[in-house]
């Protein structure tokens, strides 16, 4: 019988000044011990955008189906997912509620597609709190952000971080 591959996924964002220079580090870790490191960065965003992008650029990586545990000291990134807020705003067309827009919609949905793809649980873990992995992508996230010649984040800067109708 075929069991599906086990991956840890780690990520973390970071933001000076949020909204400013933001930067994402992930850590994959496979249950046959592979690991892979991420990380990356933009001149103008939010920390909560690099939070949400941290997880989708460590799903992205995935090849095959695996069982995946996402850790994230993110609540907003765990309670979207894990209490279906992102799957209700997406049905509501991007709409928290009837008067507010959800926030960052194009990351939202990416991530919704790439869950499908997998077996994917979300666990929050509290921060800066000495976990080895997530503060190794803390680190990676704010040296990310710190980096030179940042490219732009076109979902923040166009200012069309909700999905166009």
């Amino acid at each position: 019988m075929y069991t599906l591959p086990e991956v840890a996924i780690y990520s973390d964002g970071a933001c000076f000044k949020n909204p400013g220079p933001g930067g994402y580090g992930v850590v994959l870790i496979s249950d046959k011990g592979k690991r892979k490191e991420l990380s990356g960065g933009f001149r103008h965003t939010t920390n909560n955008r690099m939070e949400i992008l941290s997880a989708i650029m460590g799903l992205r990586t995935l090849k095959v189906k695996c069982r995946v545990t996402v850790y994230t000291d993110s609540r907003l990134l765990v309670d979207s997912i894990m209490k279906g807020w992102a799957k209700r705003w997406r049905k509501n067309n991007w709409m928290r509620n009837k008067d507010e827009k959800a926030l960052n919609a194009d990351l939202w949905e990416e991530m919704l597609t790439l869950i499908d793809k997998h077996e994917v649980t979300f666990k929050w873990i509290k921060g800066h709190a000495g976990h080895v992995e997530n503060e190794h992508c803390d680190k990676l996230s704010k040296e990310a952000a710190r980096g030179k010649k940042l490219p732009i984040d076109t979902g923040y800067e166009n200012g069309n971080n909700h999905m166009p109708h």
